[in-house]
């Protein structure tokens, strides 16, 4: 069997960063083979400019949104963003289409190699089975009223249906809830029963009206719920946050990613930390960072989250809310914005974190013996940035 060698200027093996005179070595698959010292691999050695890392994992996006690129202008704030959205999606189905396919294969190029995608309808499932990027598909379900409940979980079980139809393994398909804000009650009880040990996410505390509509049942999310035909907040006032509110409807061991969290305090995270901890649920919180600064131009307290043990990956949000779909512009921006946080933690979130997290590290993620996990090299600035990045093999 043929090998392939590569040193880099830098080698991150999905842990830490290695010696710097250590090779990789590849089979013509890209199978690992192991890392070894220069002098003990031989000859062949392709040397890669930048940082050779494995594939990055794009734990978030909407990839069915990417026709509204360019479409929302940055900067609206998270209420308004959320009635564009809802009101701007009609577009021709060529064009749904065609912008999927490009959003897919920027992804591919730029050395994604699995991506957790939020989906409404079955729109993206033909480029999703024509493509090598492994997809978990979640089907995200909106339901305001408990009257409505079961009606909207039987239209997204058929969309969770034909996902699973036509997509099979590795890809994954699972029913999710989309946002505190979006679910009611019995919404969620019937989706804490439908999703038992799966891998689901939810949008969380992005805005602080999230939080005012389970303390108050007003705030600026009820102009969001008239284009709907709600007058008024059909969830229940708590008196407490929107993620202490919603969290303990999940009872069923569930892997949750909360996605965002760009408004959320310390006391909601040690209440849910707490809470999972009690209840067999693991909890995931993805940073988006470059979509918090393209709608609330705010970055989440990613300093707060890790002070608190917190597992945290990364994601791109849709083309809908970013300029781009680049885990390297994530890891980049993380890096402008905190840069006491070391290079080899954030890329740890894009790589291994992100593997474990939608539990496909028994072969993506690192560069461990046996795996498969694609070879991404990623360019920097003179400054360290990370700006770029494509896709090896």
């Amino acid at each position: 069997m043929a090998y392939r060698k590569y040193s880099a200027d830098k080698l991150f093996d999905g842990h830490r960063f290695r010696a710097h005179d250590e090779v990789l070595i590849t089979d013509e698959t890209g199978k690992i083979a192991g890392i070894l010292p220069r002098a003990k691999a031989g000859d062949d050695i392709e040397h890669i400019a930048g940082i050779l890392s494995p594939g990055l994992i794009n734990c978030h996006c909407h990839v069915e949104l990417s026709h509204l690129k360019n479409v929302i202008p940055p900067h609206t704030g998270l209420i308004d963003f959320l009635c564009s959205v809802v009101t701007k999606r009609g577009f021709a189905p060529e064009v749904v289409q065609q912008e999927i396919a490009n959003a897919a294969r920027e992804m591919d190029q730029n050395g994604i190699v699995a991506v957790g995608d939020i989906c409404n309808t079955a729109d993206a499932v033909p480029v999703k089975a024509a493509g090598r990027i492994r997809w978990h598909s979640f089907i995200e379900v909106l339901s305001f009223t408990d009257a409505k409940a079961a009606g909207n979980m039987a239209h997204y079980t058929q969309v969770l249906q034909e996902h699973q139809h036509r997509l099979s393994a590795p890809h994954r398909s699972v029913l999710t809830p989309h946002a505190p804000y979006s679910i009611s009650p019995l919404t969620f009880t019937l989706l804490n029963e439908a999703t038992a040990g799966q891998i689901i996410s939810m949008h969380s505390q992005e805005h602080p009206a999230e939080d005012e509509l389970y303390t108050t049942g007003g705030g600026g999310l009820l102009n969001l719920f008239k284009i709907f035909g709600v007058d008024q907040s059909p969830f229940p006032i708590t008196g407490k946050s929107s993620l202490q509110s919603c969290l303990p409807y999940f009872t069923k061991g569930q892997t949750l990613f909360l996605i965002h969290n760009t408004y959320i305090p310390e006391e909601d995270i040690l209440f849910a930390n707490h809470y999972a901890g009690n209840n067999g649920l693991q909890l995931i919180y993805c940073l988006c960072i470059n979509a918090n600064l393209y709608i609330e131009n705010k970055t989440p307290p990613i300093q707060r989250l890790m002070n608190n043990g917190c597992k945290l990956v990364l994601g791109t949000d849709s083309y809908s809310s970013n300029w781009q779909l680049s885990i390297a512009r994530e890891i980049g921006a993380i890096q402008q914005y905190f840069p006491s946080i070391s290079l080899e933690t954030i890329l740890q979130w894009a790589t291994l974190n992100g593997a474990e997290a939608l539990q496909w590290d028994g072969d993506l993620g690192s560069f461990d013996t046996g795996k498969q996990p694609g070879l991404t090299v990623l360019e920097t600035d003179a400054a360290g940035i990370v700006q770029n990045s494509r896709r090896l093999l």
